[in-house]
């Protein structure tokens, strides 16, 4: 198996190192607005601001990424603290989708629709 590590290139310039940090980007961005798209769909089911929040989710998740991140080479440390922040973007995101779909007329749940 190749590690993600193992794929990063020798660079000798600026250059080379930003080139490689925008293939990635190109790569990256896409997969973080899909990643959006299920937060939307987490508000719609979850219907409840006091269900955006999960810190069991968020656990689990960081249980997760440690242990693939240190077998494709990277630091746990850094990708946890990555998530963490990724994560808190994403729970303020699910909050403002939740208020944007209850003004487009999502009704909170419980209430009759």
């Amino acid at each position: 198996m190749t590690r993600a590590i193992d794929k990063v290139k020798t660079c000798s310039t600026m250059t080379e190192v930003r080139a490689g940090v925008n293939a990635l980007d190109d790569i990256l961005v896409p997969l973080l607005v899909e990643r959006s798209g299920y937060m939307t769909q987490a508000a719609t089911v979850k219907n409840d601001e006091g269900l955006v929040r999960d810190e069991a989710r968020i656990q689990t998740i960081i249980d997760r990424v440690r242990p693939m991140a240190e077998a494709q080479g990277g630091n746990a440390d850094l990708i946890e603290r990555l998530y963490r922040a990724m994560m808190e973007c994403y729970i303020a995101y699910e909050h403002d989708e939740l208020a944007r779909l209850r003004a487009q007329g999502l009704k909170p749940r419980g209430e009759p629709a």
